[in-house]
């Protein structure tokens, strides 16, 4: 008996920003109507689906993360029949529509935490979330750190605290309460009725927290960087897994295609593949190969560990470069003796966009390459850069108020996208409204417009090897072959026939014997492969 094909094994899957994506009301801000009007881009582009980031009614402290009610559509994106018109457009240009899912806290302005503030200490209506007293007058409950910055606790004028992992503005949900689960399985129904076909979770390795609440000590990790241990208070603790088996189960009471992506922060592949035993998630991000530096032996590390580890769980691999909560890739891979995954970490050295866009290039055909699904984030198809120098006073990242105005935060790689046009708002916004956060100048030479007819951008080599991907018999779901290769370079084999070659060296590199050249993402001179450059070989 044949196993049905499960989309997401090797699907590609692409990130949108609502906020800057494409703006379609004329406000400098992108919407459900914009993402509308570009569905035939992304279906061009070559893609099997679309991820959106929050969606729901939020007073937008953090980016639409800080959720006040999870059934209706922020009045900024448009309404709850934008939504669902949406995703039936969506599915009429057969793309599959993941939406995004904040299960560790809510917005202060949902209505649980109003109806907290009001009730007493110890009421029900407090019991929804972490609500605990001081150890002294003035001395919140523990010593935890949000990721924000600064203490996690705020207390009231009662006397009581609250936690926040995150903002203040984002009080965390106690999940040991039986209605905060049957209230999660109940926003799950409401939009897999609508048609959504599955979720990313947000801090899918939160949740649950330690009984007791126990101190993390007085060495304090950077919450930033997933913690190694297993006894953490507050990240990847194991009752976290039922709460998944209960969301599988009632993904399957809709047919095997609805699926949960997580974003689960964790130290270790085998931690990570916990999320994604058969009975849980499907899929998970994987952050490993977005942190690796510029070395062959890093990249190949990760990807042996991740197909192993995940591969033992019965689950595919992910891949991705970068998304709307870490620098962009073209920034990073231009700084080549830094390693940082976020604007929080990486060293303010300046970034060599040629050199940055050269090695985006070869990781595109590189993670193309590899056996499992890929996600690909809004942007990266044109070769945008981190954007370091916006004003202080459009700075909204939490993190920059948080820190004292010390660390700009992730407003830099969430700039309104380029489309068309000479000067800006590049056809982001009709009638020439002024995006929210402004666009470079030169952006206008990396608009879809400057490179929809350029055979050697950016945009084309996506295109080409997202066409080829889909056709191509030997990439997608499956195994690969490493073979040998001079130190600084990576090869491997897909079967039946095709090699992916990879120069992270700095000397040319004589290529094995072939048939042809399937695609490069820099051409060839004399059969040789020159550094920073991959290429897709037929055998």
């Amino acid at each position: 008996m044949d196993v049905p094909h499960q989309w997401w094994r090797d699907a590609v899957v692409y990130q949108i920003y609502p906020r800057s994506f494409s703006d379609g009301t004329g406000d400098g801000v992108g919407d459900l109507a914009g993402i509308r009007s570009r569905l035939g881009y992304l279906r061009t582009l070559g893609v099997d689906a679309v991820w959106l980031t929050p969606w729901y009614r939020s007073p937008m402290v953090d980016g639409g993360y800080d959720v006040a009610d999870y059934r209706a559509i922020d009045p900024l994106f448009g309404g709850l029949d934008d939504a669902e018109a949406l995703i039936a457009d969506a599915h009429e240009h057969d793309l599959r529509v993941i939406i995004d899912l904040v299960p560790n806290h809510t917005s202060d302005q949902h209505a649980w935490f109003g109806e907290a503030l009001a009730a007493a200490p110890g009421s029900p209506e407090r019991d929804r979330y972490m609500f605990r007293p001081g150890r002294a007058a003035g001395e919140p409950p523990n010593d935890w750190r949000s990721v924000f910055g600064g203490p996690a606790w705020t207390q009231l004028p009662d006397g009581e605290w609250y936690l926040h992992l995150f903002a203040p503005q984002q009080p965390d949900l106690n999940w040991q309460n039986p209605e905060v689960r049957t209230e999660f399985t109940d926003i799950l129904r409401f939009w897999l009725d609508r048609g959504v076909d599955g979720f990313r979770i947000d801090v899918a390795h939160g949740l649950v927290k330690a009984d007791g609440l126990p101190d993390l000590g007085t060495d304090h990790e950077d919450l930033i960087e997933p913690p190694d241990r297993t006894d953490h208070p507050h990240w990847d603790h194991p009752d976290v897994h039922e709460i998944y088996r209960e969301w599988r189960r009632v993904a399957q009471e809709y047919g095997p295609d609805r699926i949960f992506v997580a974003e689960a922060w964790v130290a270790r592949p085998d931690r990570l593949a916990r999320y994604v035993r058969p009975d849980e998630l499907h899929t998970a991000f994987n952050f490993d190969f977005l942190r690796c530096s510029w070395q062959a032996s890093s990249f190949r590390a990760v990807i042996d560990s991740s197909l192993r580890t995940l591969g033992a769980v019965g689950a595919p691999a992910t891949w991705v470069l970068s998304n709307h909560d870490v620098t962009r890739h073209v920034t990073r891979y231009g700084r080549p003796h830094t390693r940082g995954t976020g604007p929080q970490h990486e060293p303010r050295e300046p970034a060599d966009r040629a050199l940055g866009t050269r090695r985006a290039r070869a990781a595109l055909l590189l993670m193309l390459a590899l056996p499992g699904g890929v996600y690909l984030y809004q942007g990266e198809e044109l070769g945008l850069e981190e954007v370091e120098d916006l004003p202080a006073e459009l700075l909204q990242d939490p993190t920059w108020h948080r820190s004292g105005h010390t660390v700009r935060g992730r407003d830099g790689c969430r700039v309104p996208l380029p489309w068309e046009g000479a000067a800006s708002p590049f056809g982001f916004s009709p009638g020439g409204v002024e995006p929210w956060l402004p666009q470079p100048a030169h952006w206008r030479d990396l608009s879809v417009a400057a490179q929809t007819d350029k055979p050697d951008s950016m945009l084309t080599l996506y295109r080409d090897a997202l066409k080829t991907r889909r056709h191509h018999k030997a990439l997608g779901d499956g195994d690969l072959t490493w073979l040998d290769s001079p130190p600084e370079t990576l090869l491997f084999r897909r079967e039946p026939d095709l090699l992916c070659a990879v120069n992270l060296g700095s000397t040319d590199w004589t290529l094995p014997v072939h048939n042809r050249v399937v695609l490069a993402s820099e051409p060839l001179r004399d059969q040789k492969l020159a550094p920073d450059t991959a290429a897709w070989l037929a055998t």
